[in-house]
């Protein structure tokens, strides 16, 4: 399916292009937003590299990722969700929102997103998501989905110099369409 452009309560998630690199060092270049992902901060070579990539394989057949801008009416970057799919009818969400639009409910809104788009569209039964056991607020966001925690991955990624566990939580299509109902 491409492309994909998905509306949100508040933002709005669509397909990388080209001219995102620069806008996206607001995310990957600063290590605010990268303490809590699964790389280092990047600079706008290695950034432009990351955009291409996402363009590129937005194109593929079949294709298993869901790599999308976030974006706020008018077209500013302010984020990625990421939906990477991953064994039979499952996935793996992740996102970021940059620092300064942190607090605004644009994570929630984003990853709510892309969620409903995993269930509804893409037919999945499982969408799970490995958090920092620090990023408190990327826990909250998944329990607003949702989510069940499952457990603890140690040694899961290898980030800013040292190997960093991971919280596991996922959710269920059922349980995520016995919310909606409820």
């Amino acid at each position: 399916m491409y492309p994909v452009t998905l509306k949100g309560r508040a933002v709005i998630l669509r397909e990388f292009r080209s001219d995102d690199a620069a806008p996206s060092l607001a995310l990957v270049g600063d290590e605010r937003v990268t303490r809590w992902l699964s790389f280092d901060s990047r600079d706008l070579e290695a950034a432009t590299a990351m955009i291409e990539g996402a363009v590129a394989r937005a194109k593929t057949e079949p294709r298993n990722e869901y790599y999308l801008a976030v974006t706020l009416p008018g077209d500013q970057l302010i984020g990625f969700a990421r939906l990477g799919l991953d064994g039979v009818k499952a996935a793996k969400l992740g996102y970021a929102i940059r620092a300064d639009q942190w607090g605004h409910g644009y994570a929630i809104d984003a990853a709510r997103t892309l969620t409903d788009f995993g269930f509804r569209e893409l037919g999945l039964h499982r969408i799970s998501a490995a958090i920092g056991p620090d990023n408190q607020a990327s826990v909250a966001v998944v329990n607003r989905l949702g989510m069940q925690y499952e457990g603890r991955i140690r040694h899961h990624v290898f980030t800013n110099g040292e190997w960093r566990d991971s919280l596991l939580f996922s959710i269920l299509e059922n349980e995520y369409r016995a919310l909606l109902r409820g």
